[in-house]
């Protein structure tokens, strides 16, 4: 149906590292999700605000900002406290030596490649949906078989782990299949950090051939195509794991 005049291979390499870049950036966002979700409903007061704080700011900056934010001004704040980092051990370990040479005793430069702040970009904006979605599974969840569970002699961990967490991921899948989706899409945006993913990959080549509509259309296509088999895998969770009742 498309002539894609031999860059067929390298869609297919990008559709890899979009897929990759997904599902990395899922993984993330659900431990920062569980983690800030527990926050959010501590009793300790300023993991309550740090957590709040947290969903709040991430949620109210958009995407493409925290992309840009991350990849260039976190490079050069990670670079500029490397720098100083080494200046305060040479101070401190030169004793005031005026003869004593500057060494690097940690990197004095580490450069953040674009697949690395894409995940870590992606992940810590989800986070703070996930943590949301979590923090309502956790407050749907009944109270009586917690405190069945602790009464029967279990510890915080296990009775996270064999009560809390199965309860929780069974009224959490509607929402976190929604997050997935909204977060498999978003990955598009990697490509203007120069990672050669799917969309990058498809610009290079339409401006190479002059066919803009070919390659977009079939990235388009790529993208319905895992977001469909998402939808699918997503449809038989909720129903195998549905709630009796409703």
């Amino acid at each position: 149906m498309f002539d894609l005049k031999g860059y067929e291979s390298a869609l297919l390499d990008g559709a890899w590292i979009t897929l990759l870049v997904a599902l990395l950036s899922l993984l993330l966002a659900v431990t920062l999700g569980l983690l800030g979700a527990l926050a959010k409903l501590s009793a300790v007061r300023p993991l309550r605000w740090l957590a709040t704080l947290y969903t709040t700011v991430i949620r109210g900056i958009p995407d493409l900002v925290l992309m840009m934010l991350i990849f260039f001004g976190g490079q050069v704040l990670l670079n500029n406290s490397l720098y100083s980092l080494n200046e305060s051990l040479n101070n401190w370990l030169g004793g005031g030596d005026p003869n004593h040479e500057w060494t690097s005793y940690v990197p004095d430069y580490i450069e953040i490649s674009p697949f690395i702040a894409g995940i870590i970009t992606i992940g810590f904006i989800f986070g703070a949906y996930m943590a949301e979605t979590f923090r309502g599974a956790i407050l749907s969840v009944d109270k009586g078989e917690l405190e069945a569970a602790r009464a029967y002699g279990m510890g915080p961990l296990l009775v996270f782990r064999r009560v809390l967490f199965p309860q929780m991921m069974r009224h959490a899948l509607p929402g976190l299949g929604n997050n997935w989706l909204v977060l498999l899409k978003t990955t598009a945006l990697v490509s203007i950090i120069g990672l050669d993913d799917m969309v990058r990959s498809a610009s290079l080549a339409a401006g190479a051939t002059q066919l803009p509509f070919t390659f977009y259309m079939a990235v388009a296509l790529i993208f319905l195509l895992f977001t469909t088999l998402s939808t699918s895998l997503l449809r038989w969770a909720e129903r195998h794991y549905a709630i009796p009742g409703r």
